[in-house]
């Protein structure tokens, strides 16, 4: 348990580092934990809470290619959704959000409506009824929660949430026993099932895994996951992303669409996804599909997958063997990929803040680093490894266009999500 009092003396100070990594103002984190914690007590009247973090995510590579049961390269990174929670004896989840209304949800009746989706009430409902069906029996919680994950930024700041909501379930009802890929799965189901939004696993997968990590979801109720220690400073390099300040409204049918040409196309090959399609067969049976599907995009959106899917293999080779030129080459190879084939930088011809943002970055970096869309695409961010000589320049003339806040750089988080201060 954790007191302001606490906080300031340091006893999270041994902890900082396997949240942030190597670069943070560790009297800034004392002042966020202790605003939490007494916002707790001014909301709820405990002050000697438990605290949780869980962090956000970077998409490194495979971009749109988990839907399919595809392979990513992602990360956990330094910004992290942190909450503040006491146990309770009622049937009853209450979740204060710094800059939010009071998500009061009853756990007893955990009834899908269709009213509640695209809400956290939703989230809350998926998740303690993926815990029930695994038989574990849950009772109520209380937390105050603050996040620093940018918000419709591509860092999945709604995965983030789900797995800190099934860590805190995990932890007090469950002992911990649920490992950080079972909780990503029982976050993809809330979001999938009860909010509504067709997500893959990628997303909760790197938010609660730690590290940078490979992902193959062949088998998607048992990915497999590989860690890929690296660090991307060690070689010059600072990973950012550039929050271009699109407008993510009425976006999902742009989103829903590219898993379903991509399966539209598996379905004419004989198979249910992508993954089970061979490439050569896709390649010999290309007039046939173009001819039956009538949808170019869709089989464009192929062409992306198959690569991509190559793609994160050898990114992985690539980092394992400390080759980072070969690293970055494929980066950018992954962006073109979505730019050309997979078609997800731009919804509206005259809203291209996505491809404004590439183009810059090629004028600025002029060959040197990479770059590509971040995440799902279609407004939000891009990602780029600036040379750390060229940060200040890359940073001063991207806010320019797209505002003083629009960079943010990135660092690699090492632990999983968890609960850190009993």
């Amino acid at each position: 348990m954790a007191t302001c009092a606490e906080i300031t003396q340091g006893i999270l100070h041994e902890i900082y580092p396997s949240l942030y990594g190597s670069f943070y103002d560790e009297k800034k984190l004392d002042q966020r934990f202790i605003h939490l914690i007494e916002a707790h007590e001014k909301d709820f009247g405990v002050h000697d809470v438990q605290l949780f973090s869980t962090a956000g995510r970077s998409e490194l590579g495979g971009n749109h290619t988990d839907h399919n049961l595809g392979k990513v390269l992602a990360a956990s990174i330094n910004l992290d959704t942190i909450a503040a929670v006491h146990k309770t004896s009622e049937k009853k989840v209450i979740i204060k959000s710094e800059g939010f209304p009071i998500v009061d949800v009853n756990i007893d009746d955990l009834t899908r409506r269709k009213e509640e989706e695209n809400t956290t009430d939703a989230l809350i409902k998926g998740i303690a009824k993926a815990f029930c069906d695994k038989g574990i029996a849950l009772g109520g919680f209380v937390a105050n929660t603050t996040t620093n994950v940018l918000k419709g930024s591509g860092l999945s700041s709604s995965a983030a949430i789900e797995v800190l909501c099934g860590t805190i379930f995990n932890h007090l009802y469950h002992e911990d026993r649920l490992s950080p890929i079972e909780l990503a799965i029982i976050g993809k189901y809330a979001e999938n099932e009860y909010y509504g939004k067709p997500s893959g696993l990628m997303d909760q997968i790197a938010c609660a895994n730690g590290g940078i990590v490979s992902i193959d979801f062949k088998d998607t109720n048992h990915p497999e996951v590989t860690a890929i220690p690296f660090d991307f400073a060690s070689h010059g390099y600072a990973l950012v992303i550039v929050d271009t300040k699109g407008d993510h409204e009425n976006l999902t049918p742009a989103y829903a669409a590219i898993p379903e040409e991509m399966r539209s196309v598996a379905s004419l090959c004989g198979e249910t996804n992508l993954r089970s399609v061979d490439s050569e067969q896709f390649y010999t049976n290309l007039p046939k599909l173009r001819k039956e599907l009538g949808n170019d995009r869709a089989l464009l959106r192929a062409f992306h997958f198959f690569h991509e899917n190559i793609r994160v293999t050898q990114m992985v080779e690539a980092l394992q063997k400390d080759d980072f030129p070969t690293y970055l080459h494929l980066v950018n190879e992954s962006g073109r990929s979505s730019f050309c084939y997979l078609q997800n930088l731009y919804d509206t011809p005259t809203e291209q803040g996505l491809s404004l943002g590439l183009a810059m970055t090629e004028e600025i970096l002029k060959g040197k680093g990479a770059s590509r869309v971040h995440g799902g695409g279609f407004a939000g961010t891009i990602q780029a490894y600036v040379p750390l000589e060229l940060l200040p320049d890359y940073t001063q003339k991207m806010s320019t266009v797209f505002g003083p806040d629009a960079v943010t750089g990135l660092f690699i988080r090492p632990s999983a999500t968890r609960c850190f201060c009993e």
